[in-house]
């Protein structure tokens, strides 16, 4: 049986967004308000089971009487403040956002970022061809999951989830300045070799591809992967009696991948390598 702990309810805080008043219970980040209030945000950084970074910039908003436009992923929502999401102010810097990122990396599997280049007029080409690239070859270490870092934008938010927000492993870390910045084991190790356990909780964060499971990283190689066709079955992981449920997802009858669910009490999105990764005795791959 999972327990669920009992709170009292959390006091309205009232305040206005986009010229009109709205109440959201004290705590609440302006994001939170936004998707209440059916307003489309873009985040990148930004994930539902991990503290805000403030990495990558793109859900800026506009607060009255603020200096700068502030991260609405973690800026609490106060009493009597004014927001505004839309103003020119606020789409220039995520559009100039959305254009370095582009500039600079490969964002073909971030999902939404196609839409948004186009919603704000972004024109990553307007670098030029010679602006500056990783230009690396994808990290295949280990027959479980694939690194591409030339889709990485540095959210952090594997760091997090590898270190002390969930798994305690630290395993890995940023190393590097400047753009020779990026997310690397320690003395820059092959996974197999390093702290890491193969929970796969970094992929599950991951908001652009860099980190993909190898048979998602072949299938999309091969141009067979179609998420669209795809089908989801959530079920309960039958390694040990803790109860995490995981979500599979099947492609032509066979199992492409595993996730679990971010609202699930137990998991919360994590799992262990078994869970993750130890699905293969299901089908036949003789």
């Amino acid at each position: 049986m999972t327990t669920v702990p009992l709170q009292p309810p959390r006091r309205l805080v009232s305040f206005t967004l986009d010229g009109e008043e709205t109440r959201v219970p004290e705590g609440s980040t302006i994001l939170d308000a936004c998707r209440s209030a059916g307003k489309d945000i873009p985040t990148l950084c930004q994930g539902d089971t991990l503290t805000p970074k403030n990495a990558c910039r793109v859900c800026v908003v506009e607060v009255e009487g603020s200096r700068t436009l502030a991260p609405a992923c973690s800026r609490r929502a106060e009493a009597g403040m004014t927001v505004r999401t839309d103003t020119e102010r606020a789409r220039h810097s995520r559009k100039v956002v959305l254009e370095l990122l582009a500039s600079s990396t490969d964002l073909s599997t971030t999902p939404r970022a196609e839409e948004w280049i186009k919603e704000y007029e972004a024109k990553p080409d307007r670098f030029g061809a010679d602006a500056a690239r990783m230009n690396e070859q994808p990290k295949i270490d280990n027959e479980l999951f694939v690194r591409e870092y030339d889709k990485c934008i540095l959210c952090y938010k594997c760091v997090d989830a590898c270190g002390e927000q969930w798994q305690n492993t630290f395993a890995i870390a940023v190393s590097g300045r400047g753009f020779d910045a990026r997310i690397s084991t320690e003395h820059d190790a092959a996974l197999p070799d390093s702290a890491c356990v193969f929970c796969g909780n970094c992929i599950e964060v991951c908001p652009t591809g860099a980190l993909s499971f190898s048979t998602e990283f072949g299938m999309r190689a091969a141009g067979t992967w179609d998420e669209e066709a795809q089908t989801q079955t959530t079920t309960v992981c039958a390694y040990c009696g803790v109860g995490c449920n995981v979500t599979l997802h099947v492609q032509e009858n066979e199992i492409v991948k595993v996730t679990s669910p971010h609202d699930n009490p137990v998991t919360h999105g994590n799992l262990c390598i078994k869970g993750r990764f130890g699905y293969q005795h299901v089908q036949n791959r003789d």
